[in-house]
């Protein structure tokens, strides 16, 4: 992208207008649907919670979302280029198949040129959006139970150790881990504290971390190690609720949270986790004070590791740990959201309002 893009909301009143002044600059991802589209498709308008706007096709490849086939978004930039054109329809006709260097040359190609070509226009080579269209298709065959086998031969793969390498590569896991087991969704939130990302699947909820936190990246993969899973753009119940829970909460309506979690951590993290749970709004414990109710000889310093390892922010009340001088010390989501969560915290226990302990 060359240039930042405007507000969501601007790029949003372009959509309804179907304005081609972002033309190639903005894409609009609809969470609902699962596809990407130009501001000035001319299909029904998604409500603007549903809505993600990014300046690059390949992030919205790479993050799991198709190309509308009312307003072709990949032809954007066909039309400026006829090489790019040309490899975009032959994908176009058989997407399930697998592209090489090899076919590219007998086109009359040289698969450099059409490596640029496709990185200056798209923002990702014609062989990863290959790969991209043909994995994404297997992983939800495998998620819908599909045998590996058959996910393999319709990713065009005839090597089963090459399929599990690309598998791997793109979703961090092996064909047959996925098989039959559900995907993880996630999606942002907007709090006044800035944009929240939350990952559930369909029961429960696994992470609710602020989007600029450093070690976001690291424990998403971590997540997906864990739960053996992908995590792909959409919606489910537990988002939805923690949404209403969270709006509640800063509206300063509630301080009660019951959104089904799972939290992950080992025996100990979740131990500390629950006495966090059990610190009234608008109270603070010192790490000294954790260390006690969990009978642990490490004391404070492990405390303070596993408040480090809370991947559920807010509902899980991390924030409510203090130093025994009283100093807030740190926090993952900025010692600035710290001081605002008590301040904003101490104002709900004036009206008298709680949160239940962690079930």
């Amino acid at each position: 992208m060359l240039f930042d893009l405007p507000s969501d909301e601007t790029l949003y009143d372009a959509l309804i207008a179907r304005s081609s002044e972002y033309e190639g600059a903005a894409f609009v991802c609809v969470k609902t649907t699962g596809v990407f589209c130009r501001l000035s498709c001319p299909a029904r308008k998604p409500k603007r919670e549903n809505t993600i706007f990014v300046g690059s096709i390949g992030t919205c490849l790479e993050t799991g979302f198709r190309p509308c086939q009312r307003c072709r978004p990949l032809a954007t930039f066909g039309a400026k280029d006829p090489l790019v054109e040309d490899l975009l329809q032959a994908l176009e006709a058989a997407p399930e198949r697998r592209w090489s260097e090899d076919d590219i040359v007998r086109r009359g190609l040289d698969p450099s040129t059409v490596r640029r070509a496709f990185k200056r226009s798209l923002g990702i080579t014609f062989l990863d959006l290959a790969r991209h269209r043909r994995l994404g298709l297997a992983a939800r065959q495998l998620a819908a139970g599909g045998r590996v086998i058959d996910a393999q031969l319709e990713a065009g793969y005839e090597s089963p150790s090459g399929f599990r390498a690309a598998f791997q590569n793109l979703l961090g896991d092996a064909p047959a881990a996925a098989q039959g087991r559900a995907l993880l969704f996630s999606d942002w939130i907007e709090t006044p504290l800035g944009p929240m990302v939350a990952v559930a699947d369909a029961t429960h909820l696994h992470l609710l971390e602020f989007h600029d936190r450093k070690a976001l990246p690291t424990e998403l993969e971590k997540l997906k190690k864990g739960i053996r899973s992908a995590i792909v753009p959409g919606r489910t119940a537990p988002i939805d609720q923690i949404e209403s829970e969270l709006n509640a909460y800063f509206a300063g309506k509630t301080g009660a949270f019951e959104t089904p979690l799972a939290p992950g951590g080992t025996a100990f993290e979740r131990n500390v986790w629950a006495q966090l749970a059990k610190i009234p709004v608008g109270e603070t414990r010192s790490y000294g004070d954790i260390a006690r109710e969990v009978d642990t000889i490490q004391a404070a310093r492990a405390v303070a590791k596993a408040n480090g390892s809370n991947r559920i922010a807010i509902v899980i009340p991390c924030h409510r740990c203090i130093g025994s001088d009283g100093a807030l010390t740190g926090y993952g989501g900025g010692i600035w959201r710290k001081q605002w969560l008590l301040r904003h915290e101490g104002k709900l226990k004036s009206k008298g309002l709680f949160v239940e302990e962690m079930q």
